[in-house]
């Protein structure tokens, strides 16, 4: 495979029509990149709204969920931390609401954060994250989201007992631009990163600590096209770089082999993979293409399907992510 467009098309050509009204994959994917994971429970704990201030005089805000087993304080066993992101024009109860993760941490003991991007106009509309490229008012006014989460981090570090070897974030579309340069650029921090509907939008990305990667994208995402380009449904006029060029500097970055094992996914056709491994200090690269999926949420209840799709509804974004994250661990 030569340059970065060539690797999707080669990897897009392998499908065919989706699979996915005739047969159901696995709860969870299964493979060498991910851990078996219990299925999610009820939520039963109640989340949390905090606030933040930040060094550049915002005060901004974030949602906690921590499960029912876990107590705060730092003597306790040490739990990982998932940093989930939401898409833009999104919010962090939004996500929290779209993602199910609450649900996946009860069941698996880990405590998720949702942050709040910053909304329009001084509202808390519209939200959006200072990815690089993308998007909206977060990027017109240089907000340091970088800073922010790195600072959040840091707070709940000192009100629970977290495993610094396992924080780690995840993003839908505007939010996986974000978990993509949290990667490049708070690698001392981020462990891994699980992204879906996402691009790089910063370079260069040369993070001194390698970063484990999960990218799953749909080929039939109009919003935020596979193959990049400003999508006919992308309300950001952004012309994104093909999701490949994020996967590639990851990759090169974490010292990876030079080109992927390909393959079809276990127990669902529609899903191609291609996987860079082993890489530098046991972390992974993991490009997941779903045939015929939307820009939204796969495998949860759809937000705006007139704007971005139905749901692909044979793979749980949230529950693959997080099986991928809690196999790869800072070593």
């Amino acid at each position: 495979m030569g340059g970065p467009v060539a690797v999707v098309v080669a990897l897009t050509g392998c499908g065919g029509t989706s699979t996915s009204e005739s047969a159901s994959p696995p709860p969870v994917v299964s493979g060498a990149q991910f851990a078996p994971i219990s299925p999610a429970a009820p939520a039963t704990a109640k989340t949390v709204k905090g606030t933040l201030d930040t060094a550049d005089g915002r005060t901004r805000t974030y949602h906690l969920y921590v499960p029912t087993t876990i107590q705060a304080g730092t003597s306790g066993a040490k739990v990982p931390l998932l940093v989930a992101l939401h898409g833009g024009v999104g919010s962090g109860t939004q996500f929290e609401d779209n993602s199910g993760f609450d649900g996946l941490a009860q069941a698996n003991t880990f405590i998720v954060a949702y942050p709040d991007g910053i909304g329009a106009a001084g509202t808390d509309a519209l939200r959006t994250w200072n990815g690089g490229n993308c998007c909206g008012p977060a990027v017109k006014s240089n907000v340091d989201d970088v800073a922010f989460i790195s600072a959040l981090v840091d707070r709940l570090e000192r009100e629970y007992s977290i495993d610094t070897a396992r924080v780690f974030a995840a993003g839908h579309s505007n939010g996986g631009i974000m978990a993509y340069r949290l990667a490049c650029e708070l690698s001392s921090k981020i462990v891994a990163i699980g992204v879906q509907s996402s691009a790089l939008g910063v370079a260069p990305c040369a993070p001194p600590h390698p970063v484990s990667l999960l990218h799953i994208h749909g080929t039939n995402d109009r919003n935020l096209p596979l193959t990049g380009g400003v999508g006919e449904r992308g309300i950001s006029g952004v012309d994104f770089p093909p999701a490949i060029e994020g996967v590639r500097a990851l990759s090169t970055a974490n010292n990876c082999p030079a080109e992927p094992r390909v393959s079809p996914l276990p127990g669902n056709p529609d899903v191609t993979e291609a996987l860079w491994a082993p890489c530098r200090g046991d972390s992974a690269v993991d490009f997941l293409i779903v045939n015929g999926a939307s820009h939204a949420w796969m495998g949860h209840t759809g937000v705006a399907p007139a704007l971005v799709g139905t749901p692909y509804s044979w793979l749980d974004s949230s529950a693959t992510i997080w099986s991928f994250l809690t196999a790869h661990p800072r070593q």
